[in-house]
């Protein structure tokens, strides 16, 4: 796969302590992924794959289809934003991956999503 698209992913991240029960070890945290078509065709995002790790240290991955259950076609110069969310055993986490894309020539490349981190707010100096 060809990565010579410019297909940037920016993430922001939300902890929603409304959802999270710190005494059950559960916390959960919401982001939102903007993609950006910086390229001179049109892409479309196929499939997704993250690689989740918490502070002691256990690894999930997940991949699938899309993303929120849809496979958006991007025009050049345009973006895409979605919200999703994970849930953490420990108060601090890093989520990272990539999309699988296609070009309207059906070209299939991968677009990195950068390492992010999840922590819970003041947990983190």
């Amino acid at each position: 796969m060809t990565s010579h698209f410019n297909v940037p992913v920016e993430v922001e991240t939300f902890y929603i302590a409304a959802q999270s029960d710190p005494s059950s070890d559960r916390y959960v945290f919401a982001y939102t992924i903007t993609i950006r078509n910086l390229s001179e065709e049109s892409v479309q995002l196929l499939r997704r794959y993250w690689l989740i790790s918490d502070a002691n240290g256990k690894q999930t991955e997940v991949e699938g289809d899309g993303v929120v259950g849809e496979q958006p076609c991007l025009a050049p110069g345009s973006s895409y934003r979605y919200t999703s969310g994970a849930v953490l055993e420990t108060p601090v986490g890093t989520m990272q991956g990539h999309y699988e894309m296609a070009t309207s020539q059906h070209e299939r490349f991968k677009t990195d999503i950068p390492l992010f981190r999840l922590a819970m707010p003041n947990i983190l100096n």
